[in-house]
């Protein structure tokens, strides 16, 4: 299992940017929705190749299970 990551990085102007490492698919939204909450409201998400790659798999498997 790869470790799963999050990196935090605190700009001069008080903006948290956050990091999601070792987390496939849209789990790390969950996991990072209890700090946000914490920490106020989220201004923007930019997702990484990793955010897509389950969403990209589980289609795959359905297109394959229609086709046989």
């Amino acid at each position: 299992m790869a470790q799963e990551t999050i990196r935090f990085r605190i700009r001069p102007d008080g903006r948290v940017e956050e990091l999601v490492e070792g987390v496939q698919g849209l789990a790390c939204e969950r996991l990072t929705e209890l700090i946000e909450a914490k920490l106020g409201s989220v201004q923007q998400r930019q997702p990484t190749a990793a955010a897509y790659q389950l969403q990209h798999q589980a289609q795959s498997q359905v297109q394959n299970q229609v086709q046989s």
